[in-house]
């Protein structure tokens, strides 16, 4: 008798196979979801690279809010509270003023890469690659010099261990201008890592390093040591991301003629700078008027509970960074159906993503005050306050973005002094009367100002609704233009 053939043998049996194919059968709940898991895995479209990059973006932002912490923790025991404190003032002002040292370029990358690239001008383009940083870092060592001279005219007013950290603080701003113009350069050919790793994780383990070095060996660990080591750091990220940059821009771009339009990208900058500085006043506006306004330990407990509800918005950062050249790119090149449909999926990829973190934030924010101090579980109603104003913003997604590289960047400027203006006064009607919960409701109402405003001007450009629930057309409709 002969021996069945190796495929015989191999084949399941006739009620096996009934299952099988039950089971994968179009229209079955197995069959369905291995349809989206393949799906995803083979998706390599635009829109799941954009994914993608925004992950990379998210993971890299929520990394670097961890090491922070560890680092604060660590330069706190090292250098005793005094001069922790002073390190902390004098680093605060160089985040506020090297956020805005590059005068707006590192968003305007975003906007003249894709469209020189979509027009295939290599000249502006090359120019751009290379001018946008020297100008950068030109104007960022301006302000520097200009912080500098400031400092040396109301030197008797300030407390003798203040100078040299600020003195310090100011040659850290140069090197800040450039380190984000080169971050809005990498985020517009998708290297977020490239983009976001050096200064939010690299300087800090260097700075970990140095003073952590100056600790064990017995060297003072003052203010002054680590303003030093944030300088070094600082730099020295900074030009090695440049050369890194440099060689993957030979790969992506030949070598050639350059054209600088100095005049247009500042005209471009300058008034994103103008509402990259309301915002920053906005982000704020609450913290500087409680402490003006409430005692030290209502301060400290509003901003625990703020600081850690802003975790939420590293969704938002994550999506608006991988995106927005993408605006440019199907603007430039016509696509208005495109651009529509892409923009409602950035608006949902922000959305739901920001309702989850919101829920698991708010679902332990009681145990996560604790670890402040016995007495910050009280800030825990901020949290549910200002959770509505960042959810307001995230319904919206990166509209204000788009808006900018579509040229609306007077308007936007026009929403976020609004929106700033508003806040600061509810801040001092509310503050006097409900405390911490005025400063919250206050924000919260800003946001959501801001967030009707900006969502009415988007659906105006773009001729009709398209953000949480599509309107209008159908889903298949709405990616006909890719």
């Amino acid at each position: 008798m002969a021996l069945p053939s190796s495929a015989h043998r191999l084949s399941p049996a006739p009620e096996e196979t009934a299952q099988s194919g039950s089971d994968r059968a179009p229209g079955t709940p197995r069959a369905r979801l291995f349809a989206r898991v393949k799906g995803i895995l083979t998706d390599r479209s635009e829109n799941r690279l954009a994914q993608l990059v925004a992950g990379k973006v998210f993971l890299v932002r929520a990394f670097s809010a961890l090491l922070a912490l560890g680092t604060q923790v660590l330069l706190a025991r090292w250098m005793g509270s005094r001069q922790y404190g002073l390190f902390i003032y004098v680093w605060t002002w160089v985040l506020m003023i090297g956020a805005l040292s590059d005068v707006g370029l590192s968003s305007a990358a975003r906007r003249f890469i894709p469209e020189y690239t979509e027009l295939k001008s290599p000249e502006l383009l090359r120019g751009f690659l290379s001018g946008s940083r020297k100008l950068a870092f030109a104007i960022a060592t301006a302000i520097g010099a200009l912080g500098a001279i400031v400092i040396s005219l109301i030197q008797p007013h300030l407390d003798p261990s203040e100078v040299v950290p600020l003195y310090l603080a100011c040659a850290t701003i140069p090197v800040y201008g450039l380190v984000q113009t080169q971050a809005g350069i990498a985020q517009s050919y998708d290297w977020p890592n490239l983009a976001l790793m050096p200064f939010y994780i690299w300087r800090q383990l260097g700075m970990v390093a140095l003073m952590g070095a100056a600790w064990y060996f017995g060297a003072p660990t003052s203010a002054v040591t680590a303003m030093l080591a944030a300088v070094a750091t600082t730099w020295l990220v900074t030009l090695a991301q440049s050369q890194v940059l440099d060689r993957r821009l030979k790969v992506k771009v030949e070598d050639g003629l350059k054209r600088h339009d100095v005049k247009t990208w500042l005209a471009t900058s300058l008034p994103i700078f103008v509402v990259e500085s309301f915002y920053l006043l906005l982000t704020y506006v609450d913290i500087l008027a409680l402490e003006h306004l409430r005692s030290p330990d209502e301060v400290a407990v509003y901003y625990a509970g703020a600081r850690l509800l802003a975790m939420v918005a590293f969704v938002y950062f994550a999506i608006a960074g991988a995106t927005t050249h993408k605006f440019t790119k199907y603007h430039v090149a016509g696509d208005a159906e495109k651009l529509k449909s892409f923009f409602a999926e950035t608006a949902r990829w922000t959305f739901w993503p920001s309702l989850a973190a919101c829920a698991v934030i708010l679902a332990f924010g009681k145990p996560l005050l604790s670890l402040f101090g016995s007495n910050f579980e009280s800030g825990y109603g901020v949290m549910f306050i200002l959770a509505i104003g960042m959810l307001a913003r995230a319904a919206v997604g990166p509209a204000e973005r788009l808006l900018n590289m579509l040229g609306d960047r007077k308007q936007c400027a026009g929403v976020y002094a609004l929106a700033f203006a508003v806040n600061l006064v509810l801040c001092f009607l509310l503050i006097p009367h409900i405390g911490i919960e005025g400063a919250a409701a206050a924000t919260s109402a800003a946001l959501v100002i801001e967030s009707a405003l900006l969502y009415r001007m988007a659906k105006k450009r773009l001729g009709h609704h398209l953000f949480l629930m599509q309107s209008g057309k159908k889903p298949e409709q709405l990616h006909s233009g890719g």
